[in-house]
């Protein structure tokens, strides 16, 4: 049993030294940590988005997401340079992101967002800034496109969008998630000239007046451009869905994409393999013993049993020296 211990012990640090092994090699060829691998003295910065959006309507809850590495002990989130909250994973090394909601979106918590993380004594890098938006403020705008909605690839647009309530700041917006918004400058009204457009250029557009980067309008009634492509194409179709309801319970669909960390399930696996190998070392040293029990308590079985032979024999070859030779097994 000495030497199946042994081989358990020695099976468990390969193991485990293999895994290491794979873990460093995961780490090089991981973007979002290659930094904290090569200069261990500081950490690479965390990613940060929001759910459902980053832009939320009034009232509505909204989830800022921080995302680190599994060795984080701390998160924060900063507003507008300050902190505002901190979190502490609840599982640490097995999450690498926290959450911080907001209830209610108002004016107030609109703006930018970066978080940081600390491990050991280590903090990271700030992320980069999460800009916050709210909506519905204001009245609703009114967006147009001229010439006409339904254009030729190659043609030149312009959509307008007007605000009678008075604004400076207007934005225009193409449903989709890698949509950004284009902002232009105006008292009642902006232009958005685009093209010479193409099809990539089909889709729903809506616009939001705005008296600052952080607070907008309602969404304007969506457009939709219809761009026909090469000579041979006698269709209009746009490329994308619109659902009012949709725009009804969250104004957008877009959202900033966030990076899985490829180290999760190599880390998980890890500690299942550690947890098997703890199992097994103690189910071997809990049998040491019991084994080593049974072993002697065999031999004095086989030893009792040979004396009583013994006794039997010297009984029937001597039958006067049978009492002082096998007094000691009656």
């Amino acid at each position: 049993m000495p030497s199946t211990l042994a081989a358990l012990l020695f099976l468990g640090l390969s193991l485990s030294q293999g895994t290491s092994t794979q873990k460093r090699e995961s780490f090089l060829q991981s973007p979002s940590v290659w930094v904290e691998t090569k200069y261990p003295q500081s950490l690479s910065k965390p990613v940060i988005w929001a759910k459902p959006s980053f832009m939320i309507p009034e009232g509505k809850l909204a989830i800022i997401w921080c995302q680190g590495t599994h060795g984080a002990a701390e998160y924060q989130l900063h507003f507008e340079g300050g902190l505002s909250a901190f979190k502490r994973p609840k599982s640490p090394g097995m999450s690498n992101r926290v959450k911080f909601p907001i209830p209610s979106m108002t004016s107030q918590t609109a703006g930018q967002y970066r978080c940081f993380y600390r491990s050991g004594e280590l903090w990271s890098e700030p992320s980069d800034p999460l800009d916050l938006v709210v909506t519905g403020l204001y009245d609703t705008p009114t967006l147009s496109v001229q010439p006409r909605p339904e254009v030729i690839s190659g043609e030149k647009v312009t959509f307008r969008c007007r605000l009678e309530t008075a604004t400076s700041t207007f934005f225009l917006l193409k449903e989709g998630r890698s949509s950004r918004p284009q902002r232009r400058y105006g008292n009642i009204q902006a232009e958005f000239p685009m093209g010479p457009v193409s099809t990539a250029h089909r889709g729903t557009y809506r616009c939001f007046g705005s008296y600052n980067t952080h607070a907008w309008s309602f969404p304007s009634e969506p457009v939709k451009l219809l761009v026909k492509g090469d000579a041979g194409d006698t269709t209009f179709a746009p490329t994308e869905h619109t659902s009012s309801d949709h725009w009804d319970s969250y104004m957008l669909t877009t959202e900033t994409r966030f990076q899985e960390d490829p180290v999760l399930w190599d880390h998980n696996a890890q500690n299942l393999l550690r947890i098997g190998l703890v199992f097994l070392v103690l189910v071997a040293l809990v049998w040491l013993p019991v084994e080593d029990w049974l072993h002697r308590k065999k031999s004095q079985e086989r030893a009792s049993r040979a004396s009583s032979q013994e006794c039997r024999r010297f009984r029937a070859q001597s039958p006067g020296e049978t009492t002082e030779r096998c007094s000691g097994h009656r």
